[in-house]
């Protein structure tokens, strides 16, 4: 994601275009079922749920990590430090592997799942922030408003969407995780995730998070949201945050319809 020192000017951007990209989608808003401990020093990448337990992809050169969770406890069952080269980014699963990405290292790097053993590498173009998968095809963000549709076997690109709100490209795709059909993707930098179509890009509405993590308890500007999970077997959804000391269970709410005035009849 974008260095530091741009990270002003990207942000002034984003929440110039935002009200414009959301206008007239529905955006809901959320209920709080449960929270769970989280490491407050994990730069959190990418967070899958699979088979009971939580799998995170944290970032930071010299700090990015693997690991899988104890989603109760927050305990760390399992723990792999990726070398100080790559800053790590965005993970899901296929099949017995995990596959996690790298910033700007144009690697994305494959493991064993129950063993968290490199098994390979494949190259990539670009950079690379969020992963998600189908069932058919591995799905990346890099920040844009592009969504790259790549093989699993060969990393080769197969298609792209442009994500879009009635025409404006929405930027700053970051987390994502396929739910129900849809692609859900935290807005960088923003307490908002689009839910897209993976057949056209179009927003098909928003989800609104704001004050599930207070600023009060956000320990600097980069404490922001980014981690989404999804139990498909429990219909559960979860979301933390980049330095969160909690994760969150979450049920999203539909936006009630507002209420048209009556009008006197004559």
């Amino acid at each position: 994601m974008p260095p530091p020192l741009l990270r002003s000017l990207v942000l002034c951007l984003l929440w110039l275009a935002l009200p414009l990209a959301t206008h007239a989608q529905p955006t809901d808003t959320y209920q709080v079922l449960h929270t769970y401990p989280h490491d407050a020093q994990a730069f959190t990448q990418g967070l899958i749920f699979l088979d009971g337990h939580l799998y995170e992809s944290t970032g930071i050169k010299g700090q990015s990590s693997l690991r899988m969770e104890d989603l109760e406890t927050g305990k760390i069952d399992q723990f792999l430090e990726v070398p100080d080269k790559y800053f790590a980014e965005g993970l899901t699963n296929w099949g017995s592997t995990l596959i996690q990405l790298t910033w700007q290292s144009h690697i994305a790097l494959v493991y064993d799942r129950s063993t968290f053993h490199l098994l390979r590498t494949f190259p990539y173009p670009g950079e690379g922030w969020g992963l998600t998968q189908d069932g058919k095809s591995i799905i990346l963000s890099d920040g844009s408003a592009s969504l790259r549709f790549l093989d699993p076997e060969t990393f080769h690109e197969l298609r792209r969407i442009t994500v879009r709100n009635h025409g404006v490209p929405v930027t700053q795709l970051n987390e994502l995780e396929f739910i129900h059909g849809q692609i859900y993707a935290n807005i960088w930098h923003s307490d908002r995730i689009a839910r897209i179509s993976p057949a056209t890009g179009r927003v098909l509405g928003w989800i609104d998070l704001t004050g599930l993590l207070p600023n009060a308890d956000r320990s600097s500007p980069e404490a922001v949201l980014n981690g989404i999970a999804y139990d498909q077997a429990h219909d559960r959804l979860f979301v933390t945050g980049k330095l969160w000391p909690r994760i969150f269970e979450i049920k999203v709410v539909p936006k009630q319809p507002t209420a048209r005035p009556a009008h006197a009849s004559r």
